[in-house]
């Protein structure tokens, strides 16, 4: 079934003066969100009422994660927020949360640890709501960094860039699964990730990787085409022409070796399609 939601995939914004994985914060979020990623978002939603929720569960801090959303989306003239403060699988089932997540236009996953997502919302009604949601209703669902990590339904949870490139450093488990066979890495260019992309793909040659540059990242029309935003670059790994691949044989710590990955390069205004494995220049966008 074709999804009436659209989801939006951020990379982070390192390159603003902000890293919501690591809690440092500047002034400079505001501009982030105002002149860039956070524009895209806000530019989905049908009027300045809508219902935003921000779910800070990844972080560490979400006390000093939300307001920054907060002045953000107010800044857009979006004055209708609220803070899912969701810390532990017992939150996740209160039944007001559950009652404002079906009334609400959107939601905002913050950055910090993909780990806390899965296992905090995995399995629970509150996640059903959200995928019912994505397929049933104009529904917006945006994530940066972890929270855009989260939405595949493989995800990585964790792997040093340096050693990517052997086998079994990069750690693969289930995501939320809103996106069905990618696999997205954020702060792709600033920490170096795309070899522990590329050993994701080499280990699942059926999902597309998708690495998320810094102040860039994907929306999601229909649940197949990827319409590139922000100032940096996507990179997009096929796996599907792969020929030769030892992943399967190679011992852990071993480099591998893999033929013929296709990879290409998005930038703003560029588009994917994910069923096809087509790339465009252009908007070749399905309609809503």
């Amino acid at each position: 079934m074709t999804p009436k939601g659209i989801l939006v995939s951020i990379g982070g914004a390192e390159d603003k003066g902000t890293d919501l994985e690591l809690g440092i914060f500047t002034r400079n979020i505001l501009n982030f969100m105002e002149m860039g990623i956070l524009k895209n978002i806000v530019n989905l939603l049908k009027d300045k009422t809508a219902r935003i929720e921000v779910i800070t569960t990844a972080s560490q801090i979400p006390d000093e994660v939300y307001p920054n959303y907060e002045e953000a989306f107010t800044k857009l003239g979006f004055n209708n927020i609220g803070h899912f403060r969701i810390r532990n699988r017992e939150d996740v089932m209160d039944i007001a949360l559950i009652e404002r997540l079906k009334k609400c236009d959107a939601l905002m996953f913050s950055g910090g640890n993909q780990l806390r997502l899965t296992s905090i919302f995995g399995g629970t009604e509150f996640l059903d709501i959200v995928h019912e949601r994505y397929i049933n209703d104009y529904f917006i669902i945006a994530g940066t960094s972890a929270g855009a990590m989260a939405m595949s339904n493989t995800m990585i949870y964790e792997g040093n860039a340096t050693n990517a490139h052997l086998k079994g450093e990069v750690k693969i488990t289930t995501g939320l699964a809103l996106l069905q066979g990618v696999i997205i890495d954020s702060h792709l260019n600033k920490r170096g990730r795309f070899p522990r992309l590329a050993q994701a793909v080499a280990a699942n040659p059926g999902a597309i990787g998708i690495g998320l540059g810094e102040d860039t990242g994907v929306i999601v029309h229909n649940g197949e085409v990827l319409e590139a935003i922000g100032s940096g670059a996507i990179f997009i790994v096929d796996g599907r022409k792969i020929g030769y691949n030892n992943i399967g044989d190679a011992e852990f710590d071993e480099p591998i070796s893999v033929e013929n990955m296709v990879v290409h390069i998005m930038s703003k205004g560029n588009t994917f399609n994910l069923k096809t494995r087509q790339f465009s220049a252009g908007k070749a966008i399905v309609a809503q």
